[in-house]
C-alpha cells in the first residue's frame, strides 16, 4: 500500500491554535499532510490568501520543530473545488476538525458528497475542549469590537495577535464592516 497523504483544507482566517491541534494530530494520523489554505471568491477575507499562507507556514514550521514525531506538512494555496485539490496532490483522504453538533451535520454531509463525488475519504478529529467554541469568525469579531486585543492570546498564537493588530489599526473594511452590522443590530434592538 502506497503513502497516505490528507489535506486539511480551510480558509484559515486566520489560523487559530485549533486549526494547529487538527494539524498536529493529523501529522500522527498520515504519511504526509498538505494544509490547503483556500481562496473563496464569495467571501470577503481579512487577509490576503498570501498572507494567509505565509502565516500558516511560519506557524507549522514551528509546530514540526517543537514536536519532531510526525509526519511531513506543506502549506498550499489553492483555489476551486476541495475534491479537485485533494486529486492534484495525490490525496486520499480530507482532514477535518469536529468542534461541535453543528460542525458533525454539516461535515457528514460534505464527507459523503466527497466521497461519491471523487473517491476520498474524510478522517475527523475531535477538537479538545478548549477549542470548541473558536472560530476564524468569532477571532474576526473580537478584532472588530473589542479593545483588548490581549484577549485573543487564548485562542491564537502571538503572530496572528500581532498581525490582527495591524489589520486593525489599518481600519480594515472587513473589520469596520463587522464593526456597523454590531452597531446596527444594537439600533435595531
Amino acid at each position: 500500500m502506497g503513502a497516505h497523504l490528507a489535506i486539511y483544507p480551510g480558509s484559515f482566517d486566520p489560523i487559530t491554535f485549533g486549526h494547529l491541534d487538527v494539524i498536529a494530530r493529523g501529522r500522527r494520523l498520515f504519511d504526509e499532510l498538505v494544509v490547503g489554505v483556500g481562496r473563496n471568491p464569495g467571501k470577503s477575507p481579512l487577509f490576503s490568501p498570501k498572507e494567509r499562507v505565509a502565516m500558516a507556514r511560519t506557524l507549522v514550521d514551528e509546530l514540526v520543530r517543537k514536536e519532531p514525531n510526525g509526519c511531513p506538512v506543506t502549506v498550499k494555496p489553492f483555489s476551486g473545488l476541495t475534491v479537485d485539490f485533494a486529486r492534484a496532490v495525490g490525496a486520499s483522504a480530507i482532514l477535518r476538525g469536529m468542534r461541535n453538533l453543528s460542525d458533525l451535520q454539516y461535515e457528514i454531509q460534505q464527507a459523503i458528497t466527497n466521497r461519491e463525488v471523487a473517491n476520498v475519504e474524510t478522517a475527523f478529529v475531535v477538537s479538545g475542549q478548549s477549542f470548541a467554541y473558536t472560530s476564524s469568525s468569532l477571532i474576526r469579531q473580537i478584532t472588530a469590537m473589542s479593545a483588548d486585543m490581549q484577549a485573543l492570546s487564548t485562542m491564537v498564537p502571538p503572530l496572528v495577535v500581532e498581525k490582527l493588530r495591524e489589520k486593525k489599526a489599518a481600519g480594515h473594511p472587513v473589520l469596520e464592516r463587522l464593526r456597523a452590522d454590531r452597531g446596527q443590530e444594537e439600533n435595531d434592538a
